[in-house]
């Protein structure tokens, strides 16, 4: 069992997978710095705020005698669109790796014909050829 499992895990498509995983899960951190960190202040004149801390508040809470808001209701909208901005980055650069690899890719020839034999009318022809000589 532990052989059948070893040849299934070191086949190239696992490995592969295996790879783009790690290196998925590299270059959304990249992207999501560069959404936090360009993208997110850029939007965030336009609306004079932080476009992370972009929300909606629903209910207001009350303050508690520690000073924290309690029962307070909020739609983070802000965050909402920041992942939605990092998904969209990410789905598109994904898209254009896998473009320029297939691109790159050695296009199959197709197979060559394999030679016709006699057609229907060639058979019936010399078979009628045959009998009558007979």
């Amino acid at each position: 069992m532990f052989k059948e499992f070893k040849d299934f895990a070191m086949k190239g498509n696992l490995v592969d997978i295996a790879v783009g995983f790690v290196m998925g899960a590299a270059f959304k951190s990249v992207v999501t710095s560069f959404t936090g960190g360009i993208v997110s202040p850029l939007i965030g004149l336009i609306f004079n705020s932080n476009f992370k801390d972009l929300n909606w508040v629903v209910k207001d809470g009350v303050a508690n005698d520690a000073g924290e808001m309690v029962g307070e209701v909020v739609v983070l909208y802000g965050d909402f669109l920041t992942n939605l901005l990092d998904f969209i980055i990410v789905a598109f650069v994904m898209f254009m790796i896998i473009k320029g690899i297939n691109k790159t890719k050695k296009k199959e020839e197709p197979a060559p014909e394999a030679p016709k034999g006699p057609s229907q009318e060639d058979l019936l022809t010399e078979i009628r050829d045959l009998l009558s000589k007979k």
